[in-house]
């Protein structure tokens, strides 16, 4: 069967094939970062308006490079949440109108649920279960995998995600949006020795996060000292604090869990030394790490198809009403 996978949660419009057993015919997306860049973060409104005009485009685009025709799709998944409601709106009425019109079934996907299965996209696949650290501008999130649909929170971030402290401290340096990216490649020219963050909530116990004091903190130091370093600095200092934070959290969840393998995936698992110190700590613990490519590691369509493939080839299928969600927790999804 193959699938058409459509992603429209927040500011990039995804498409995707995947076929059952032959795994992914093809992706497309088109970002609308450089349009939010010059409000200093999304839109809403504009998000959607913008995900109207590309949406139909790309799936044409798609079908005709990969060479699959309408007649060939066996079913749609689209993000039904949590995102932005006007943004996921227009996926979810395009998916469920073209399954009607196509008489193919649909699925609801959620969104974390594509970023959790992305790394099973890959040549090497981490077996079940895992650790899974999901971590991006919206959500800080680890949770036990037992099985598709088989989740347990484990901790979440009780403020700021991870990747929206990275966008705020970028802002404060004046990095424009989105920051995250920029931050990082600024960080390389930073000194590891000048300033030293905190990292928040490692001295108590549990697994939840917190990163706001972060972007205090740094917001603190740029006032405290002014010179032709200072950006590059602090941005090296919040990165490992940031990192170190996540792994230490992660290293923790696996003793308590009693596992070997952690999937991260989300938009800042892209992130060079994030990847670095969590690979690091997975071996640590005589364990292994598993992470997205690059381009799966923010929204796409391609985890969409997928996760959507894998719940249609069990027999779930939703209904005709669209019904977009901001918030869904993930602890409520159904076993595959």
């Amino acid at each position: 069967m193959i699938v058409l996978g459509i992603e429209s949660s927040c500011d990039e419009t995804g498409i995707a094939l995947y076929e059952s057993g032959a795994g992914l015919r093809g992706h497309t997306l088109y970002s609308q970062a450089e349009m939010h860049a010059r409000y200093g973060g999304v839109v809403p409104e504009l998000a959607s308006r913008d995900h109207i005009q590309r949406v139909v485009p790309l799936i044409d685009q798609l079908l005709q490079e990969s060479q699959v025709s309408k007649d060939q799709i066996g079913g749609i998944a689209y993000t039904a949440g949590p995102g932005l409601v006007g943004a996921l709106m227009v996926g979810a009425c395009v998916g469920r109108a073209l399954a009607y019109a196509w008489s193919v079934p649909a699925v609801a996907v959620h969104h974390m649920e594509g970023h959790l299965l992305a790394p099973l996209l890959e040549v090497e696949v981490p077996e079940f279960p895992f650790v899974a650290l999901l971590v991006s501008g919206g959500h800080t999130l680890l949770v036990r995998v037992d099985g598709v649909g088989q989740y347990q929170p484990l901790g979440e971030s009780i403020d700021d995600a991870a990747g929206e402290a990275f966008d705020k401290t970028a802002k404060l340096l004046g990095l424009g949006y989105p920051g995250g990216p920029a931050l990082s490649k600024l960080a390389e020219q930073g000194s590891p020795h000048r300033f030293t963050f905190p990292r928040p909530m490692v001295d108590r116990p549990g697994l939840d996060f917190s990163f706001s004091g972060l972007k205090t903190f740094a917001r603190n130091t740029l006032e405290q000292h002014n010179d032709e370093t200072i950006a590059a600095d602090v941005s090296r200092a919040f990165e490992e604090a940031v990192a170190d934070t996540l792994a230490i959290k992660c290293r923790r969840a696996l003793q308590q869990c009693q596992l070997k393998r952690l999937v991260v995936a989300g938009g800042v698992s892209a992130n060079r030394r994030i990847r670095e110190r969590l690979t690091e700590i997975a071996e640590a613990e005589g364990g292994k790490s598993y992470f997205p490519r690059p381009e799966f590691c923010t929204d796409n369509g391609a985890m969409i198809a997928y996760a959507g493939a894998l719940r249609l080839e069990s027999g779930e299928q939703t209904g005709l009403g669209v019904e977009p969600r901001a918030r869904w927790p993930l602890s409520e999804m159904e076993a595959v």
